[in-house]
C-alpha cells in the first residue's frame, strides 16, 4: 500500500458561505481535509502562498481573478521537500473562478506527479469542480486523475459521509 498524501489550499477569515460573508477561523477545505485525513490515515500539507490573500473576501476574490487573468504563480510559503513516497495524493482548494487558486497550480508544477494517483475535492457555493479537473489533468498528464469530489461550503460538516464514500472509491 503507498502512501497518502493530503495537499490542500485552504482560506479562513471572511467567506462566501450560504448567501452570506461570514467570518471563518478554520477553512471549509481545511475542515474537508482534515476528515480524509482521519479517514485515511494520510500525511497533512497545507499549501499556502508566501503572501496570502487578503483577509476581505471581496479584496480576496479580486485578487485571486487578477492572479488567474495573469497566469501567476505565487510563491508558496514553504513546500515539501519531495513527493516521492507518496502514490496517492487528495488534493484539495476551494474554486476560485471555476479552476484551483493559482498557488494549488504552483504547488503541482513543483513536482513530478507520474504514476501518482490525484483525487481532487473541492469547496464551493454553487460551482462545483469547475474545469479543475481537466486543469489537472494538463499539469499532471502521467498521473491519473480520478473523478473529483465538489462539496459545498457551508455545509462540510454535512457532507461527511459523501466524503466517506468518496475516499472508499478506487
Amino acid at each position: 500500500m503507498s502512501e497518502i498524501l493530503i495537499a490542500y489550499y485552504s482560506r479562513a477569515d471572511e467567506n462566501y458561505v450560504n448567501g452570506e460573508i461570514k467570518e471563518l477561523t478554520v477553512g471549509n477545505t481545511e475542515l474537508a481535509a482534515k476528515k480524509i485525513a482521519e479517514l485515511t490515515g494520510g500525511d497533512l500539507f497545507k499549501i499556502e502562498q508566501s503572501v496570502p490573500y487578503s483577509k476581505s473576501y471581496n479584496e480576496c476574490i479580486a485578487e485571486a481573478q487578477a492572479d488567474q487573468k495573469r497566469n501567476a504563480r505565487p510563491e508558496l510559503k514553504s513546500c515539501l521537500a519531495s513527493v516521492e513516497k507518496y502514490g496517492e495524493i487528495y488534493l484539495g482548494f476551494p474554486n476560485y473562478w471555476s479552476t484551483m487558486p493559482m498557488a494549488v497550480f504552483t504547488f503541482l508544477e513543483k513536482f513530478d506527479f507520474s504514476g501518482k494517483t490525484i483525487k481532487p475535492f473541492c469547496t464551493h457555493e454553487g460551482s462545483g469542480m469547475g474545469k479543475s479537473e481537466s486543469d489537472i489533468k494538463t499539469l499532471c498528464p502521467n498521473s491519473t486523475v480520478k473523478r473529483g469530489l465538489a462539496i459545498r461550503g457551508g455545509g462540510v460538516e454535512r457532507s461527511i459521509k459523501d466524503i466517506e464514500k468518496w475516499c472508499g472509491e478506487d
